[in-house]
């Protein structure tokens, strides 16, 4: 039976992709804030948690991410709060990065195994025409490129593996309920797109960012 590790598992998106993978024949781990106490801010946190788990998982998700740690998204340069920034960073991109340490050990040493980090699209620089939302737009960039520096570490140990950012589109969760004019999409069906688009992937496509239709998005 192939296994799952899941971060982020009791999430909106990360509970739709717990019953996805299952559905799909995976042996799933979960781990999370409210079931293991997992702090992504607290490297200790992290290392305890993610220390307690042994593999190895041919598919690991990160889950995990901040739209603007309760507070609201800038819509201007001027509404940019200094420690809300750092909060925002602390969650999207030291979070990943301090969990992508125990990665490697986590993913077999040989044959195919995958790496999906849930970024976002407005993290993309190329894509970014309207501005605003510093902070998250910011925090994903940066989250994105740890993504690529990690596939490059990683890859040069674990030949077959694919790490790659993944936008899953805007999914309906408590995390998106403030933004009607969004459209989204169901949990359950970003989880079975997110699925489609990791179990295609290719390890020569690591290091890369794609949508929720396997499409590139450009940095």
């Amino acid at each position: 039976m192939k296994q799952a590790l899941v971060i982020g598992a009791q999430g909106g998106i990360g509970s739709a992709l717990v019953q996805e993978l299952e559905q799909r024949g995976y042996g799933v781990t979960g781990v999370s804030r409210s079931a293991d106490g997992l702090d992504v801010t607290d490297p200790a946190s992290v290392d305890r948690v993610l220390g307690a788990v042994n593999g190895p998982f041919d598919l690991v998700i990160i889950a995990i991410g901040t739209l603007a740690v309760g507070g609201a998204p800038e819509k201007t340069l001027g509404a940019v709060e200094a420690q809300q920034m750092l909060d925002v960073y602390a969650v999207n991109a030291v979070g990943p990065a301090l969990i992508l340490r125990h990665v490697e050990r986590l993913l077999p040493r040989d044959g195919r195994s995958v790496v999906g980090v849930l970024s976002a699209r407005v993290g993309s620089i190329g894509d970014n025409k309207i501005g605003g939302w510093y902070s998250y737009r910011a925090s994903k960039a940066a989250l994105n490129q740890i993504v690529r520096g990690a596939a490059i570490e990683i890859g040069r140990k674990r030949k077959e593996a694919a790490i790659v950012a993944l936008h899953p589109g805007t999914v309906e969760t408590p995390f998106t309920a403030g933004y009607p004019g969004h459209k989204k999409v169901p949990a359950a069906e970003a989880a079975k797109n997110l699925c489609d688009v990791m179990e295609a992937l290719r390890p020569d496509q690591t290091g890369q960012f794609f949508d929720y239709a396997g499409k590139d998005v450009p940095w």
